[in-house]
């Protein structure tokens, strides 16, 4: 042990030498105005274990001596953090590179292989030819690339150590001396890892989801500092999670592992244990009591007899050991995960308890919240059953709203036990326990929110506390919806990654959050999930089937294409490009006379919608607005298919899809506009704004039938919104684009059904399901409006032509009533704040450019002049383009 601390302090002092040295050495030479922040590769921060051996860095600059952006740029990367400090980089120094590109910048160096482990570290130049420090040193490892590479067999529990279905598995490892550790985890199931007794990770619900028939995840943990030198216990902790016999045809009946602890060792990686038959296992206490198909995920049972309370070396040598199984697992892909773990992010405490009946309480925790309930326990006898039942309602009788999910304690007699969730979760405001004879304590209880450990991206208030509270109901549902590598379109009944819900939301998900990782992680299941002859179905990954229409396959085309133009990440259009063209051939396949019709349902898909869940009122279930709607959405797809095309470099298809839109578009207009009545279809309002948002419309009737539109929403919609899933998405595009602020401000300030301030006034701490809030009151369906407060009321709108807000248009669409609007926007390049107030006969504008990024701010239509900076500026071209830094624009305003 002395050597050990030694060897650490002479580390220690190594390291502070040359920190020391860089100090000295550049701080008489250059006190530096601007710095790099913000270092990510492949999107994520020091990512273990990445798919791929051509990673991509990003980074952002920020400081104020920062003048006209960056010109230049160097990256070294090396095999050693020590070496960058020499200057050193022996696997890649790019020299210095002419580009404005900090985003996605590709690795240009020495091939690496799997388990390469690396560090980098990046400078810039400004066009006045200042240069930064050298970043901050980041790391990355390439996962194991190829499931070959992987030592190890699956284990799962033999029956001989109890249950199987939640297993703690182990492994006892000697080590001499404590070196670099990684340990690499493949796991069929949730799974939790515990070296000498703690918990080495935050992580929980571990792996992200994948289609477990195709493939399954590699997640890569650093153990280095949870190591000791001599004997080591390795625990893993299994659950089933997905992996059953009821949604992927699961090959036993507990979850199974094939893991490998590797360290490294003068440069190179040596196997120190692996998955076999040398380990043990035992039953934990939890088991799992739901399908996990729709509607029957339940809960867990944890039996505190049996839990264990202590994981030190010396009390697991007391409890009872029986060797593991190794199982046959049918081939299948093996990859690195590449999105972020889950963590817990908030915690909640009861704001009410009420006592129901004897032994039943009611606790209240105060809002709707995606994640794990725990709770202290009371000294019961031994054996005795503790009920606790979750839901995100109160019926209108005040009394609990059973939605079929459960969570049972059984007491292990002792003093200090505790209820917590662990390889289940639920979606949940009330939680009722039974069969508890004295009153829980607040304190007792814990609401535990769990999503994914993505990075909230915008912030938005502006002078209407309806329109504040709206907004952040949409941002606060988008966090409950969204984790595991996914969004759902509700976290408890279904769990279902709907191609529909993501269509519907994509846009405002990806403004409100950073979850470029997430999409690389779902539209991967998407592909996993696709069928013979580019088949898609409803919901990815597709345990089993799931309602939908081509809006929902759609899916597999526009988020990766959306993925590009918020994040300026071209990885998915460039991975599944072949594919999406797949899917077109099936399209083609069921297209009768230039129009798609109905297809099949399948095993792995039902249903051919197209709106769902409108209001009362709407039919948009008639066969006319079905084919309407569907074939606008492939106008809309051929389209993407097109600047997809042209972005990858090919230029004729792009032409060809191009065309095909156009033809199409034509035909559409022929089909279903009905001249008589000025209307497409039915004349909903999905029915008339999709074919003017996709250019169904010619010109000479697009004003006629904007104007019929909005008379039909005031007349017979009394001004509400009308739309359900598919069309809130849409219609918010074409009030955005159309400028008509008004129009949808007054929809969204209606406090009657069907409406936000409806679900809000009604108790809504997330958005409904139903308009009338039946079923889920925490769900994906009308999550679409979430752009228009950025990109309407804020004004920031993305320039596709410069993906990732490389470019952005600032035009703030201001509303009879709203005074003023706050709201940033953080972009892959830094953050763009726009802040308007209007006084008077004059409108204030503040606005902040980050480096990288170019903007054109729009002139208001009724400005007769403009300050910019208390400077003059010229209008007459009704625009002002501006690069970085900070504005003060001042228009006098038309007194109207």
């Amino acid at each position: 042990m002395f050597m050990r601390n030694i060897r650490i302090l002479l580390y220690v002092g190594l390291i502070g030498c040359f920190f020391c040295q860089s100090i000295f050495v550049y701080s008489k030479a250059k006190k530096y105005s601007f710095k790099l922040i913000d270092l990510k590769c492949e999107g994520l921060v020091n990512p273990l274990g990445i798919d791929n051996r051509i990673p991509h860095f990003s980074w952002k600059l920020k400081g104020d001596g920062l003048k006209e952006g960056q010109a230049y740029y160097e990256i070294q990367v090396s095999s050693d953090s020590l070496l960058l400090m020499q200057d050193k980089a022996d696997l890649w120094n790019s020299g210095k590179i002419k580009s404005g590109a900090s985003v996605m910048v590709p690795y240009q160096g020495r091939p690496l292989s799997s388990r390469s482990l690396c560090y980098w570290r990046v400078r810039i130049w400004d066009f006045k030819k200042q240069v930064s420090e050298w970043s901050p040193v980041a790391r990355f490892s390439i996962g194991l690339l190829n499931k070959s590479q992987m030592h190890g067999e699956y284990i799962g529990a033999s029956i001989e150590g109890g249950q199987i279905c939640a297993p703690i598995l182990r492994k006892k490892i000697n080590i001499e001396t404590v070196e670099t550790a990684f340990l690499h985890v493949n796991t069929l199931g949730y799974h939790e890892i515990y070296l000498n007794g703690k918990k080495i990770s935050e992580a929980v619900l571990t792996p992200a989801v994948s289609h477990l028939t195709k493939r399954s995840l590699i997640v890569t943990y650093d153990v280095t500092p949870y190591l000791k030198k001599g004997e080591n216990d390795l625990l893993i902790w299994l659950g089933q999670g997905w992996y059953k016999n009821t949604t992927y045809g699961a090959v036993y009946d507990g979850p199974l592992v094939k893991a490998e602890l590797n360290v490294l060792r003068n440069g190179k990686w040596k196997v120190l244990t692996k998955t076999d038959n040398s380990w043990f296992g035992r039953e934990s206490g939890y088991s799992d009591r739901g399908t996990w198909r729709a509607l029957q995920f339940v809960g867990e049972k944890v039996d505190g007899r049996i839990l264990p309370t202590d994981l030190s070396t010396q009390a697991l040598n007391q409890m009872e050991w029986a060797p593991v199984v190794t199982v046959e697992v049918p081939e299948h892909i093996v990859s690195p995960q590449m999105c972020e773990v889950n963590k817990i992010h908030r915690i909640l405490s009861p704001v009410s308890i009420k006592k129901l009946a004897k032994s039943t309480w009611l606790i209240d925790m105060g809002q709707v919240q995606t994640g794990w309930f725990e709770m202290r326990m009371p000294v019961l006898p031994i054996g005795h059953e503790v009920i606790m039942e979750y839901s995100d309602n109160l019926t209108k009788e005040g009394e609990f709203d059973r939605q079929g999910e459960s969570d049972i304690y059984i007491s292990g007699g002792r003093e200090g036990e505790c209820f917590r969730n662990k390889f289940n979760h639920h979606a949940y405001r009330y939680v009722r326990i039974s069969n508890l004879p004295v009153k829980p304590e607040g304190e007792w209880m814990k609401s535990l929110q769990i999503c994914g450990d993505y990075q909230q991206t915008a912030t938005f208030e502006c002078s209407d506390s309806d329109l504040n509270a709206i907004h952040n109901m949409i941002q606060y549902t988008m966090k409950c919806l969204t984790f595991s590598g996914y969004m759902v379109d509700c976290p408890h009944l279904e769990r279902a990654g709907y191609g529909g819900d993501g269509n519907s939301s994509t846009m405002s998900l990806q403004t409100m959050y950073d979850v470029a990782p997430t999409f690389e992680n779902w539209v991967q299941t998407w592909s996993d999930s696709m069928r013979e002859g580019g088949s898609l179905p409803h919901v990815g990954p597709n345990p089993g089937a799931g309602g939908g229409g081509p809006y929902w396959c759609g899916f597999f085309v526009m988020a990766p294409w959306r993925t590009y133009v918020n994040y300026n990440d071209s990885r998915l259009i460039e991975k599944y490009y072949s594919q999406m063209k797949e899917w077109f051939k099936y399209v083609d396949k069921y297209t009768v006379d230039g129009l798609l019709k109905r297809w099949p349902d399948t095993k792995y898909r039902d249903w051919y919608l197209g709106d769902w869940l409108a209001p009362v009122g709407v039919d948009a279930g008639i066969q006319s607005s079905v084919d309407l709607v569907n074939n606008c959405f492939i106008s809309e797809c051929l389209g993407v298919m097109s600047k997809i095309a042209f972005t990858l470099g090919k230029k004729e298809e792009a032409e060809e899809y191009a065309t095909r839109k156009e033809k199409l578009n034509k035909l559409i207009h022929q089909t279903f506009y009905q001249p008589n009545e000025g209307i497409y279809s039915t004349g909903s309002q999905l029915d008339m704004c999709y074919p003017m948002l996709v250019g169904v419309v010619p010109d000479d009737l697009y004003n006629t039938v904007k104007e019929k539109m909005m008379v039909v929403t005031e007349q017979k919609y009394k001004g509400h919104i009308a739309v359900g899933l598919v069309g809130v998405p849409i219609l918010t595009e074409w009030v955005i684009r159309n400028k008509k602020v008004d129009f949808f401000y007054q929809m969204l300030k209606k406090r009657d059904y069907s409406g936000y301030l409806y679900m809000i006034d009604n108790g809504a701490t997330a958005t409904w399901e139903y308009w009338s809030g039946e079923r889920s009151r925490v769900h994906n369906c009308y999550s679409g409006i979430g752009s228009w407060f950025y990109q309407a009321i804020g004004g920031i709108r993305p320039d596709e032509a410069a993906p990732g807000y490389r470019h952005v248009y600032i035009d703030p669409q201001v509303p009879n009533g709203l005074t003023w609007a706050r709201v940033t926007k953080e972009s892959p390049y830094g953050t763009i704040v726009v802040n308007w107030e209007l006084k008077d006969n004059l409108m204030h504008l503040q606005l902040s450019v980050p480096a990288g990024t170019t903007a054109i701010v729009c002139v208001p239509d009724t400005a007769v002049s403009c300050k910019m900076n208390n400077k003059k500026v010229n209008i007459g071209k009704k625009i002002v383009p501006v690069e970085k830094g900070d504005y003060d624009f001042v228009f006098s305003l038309k007194i109207q």
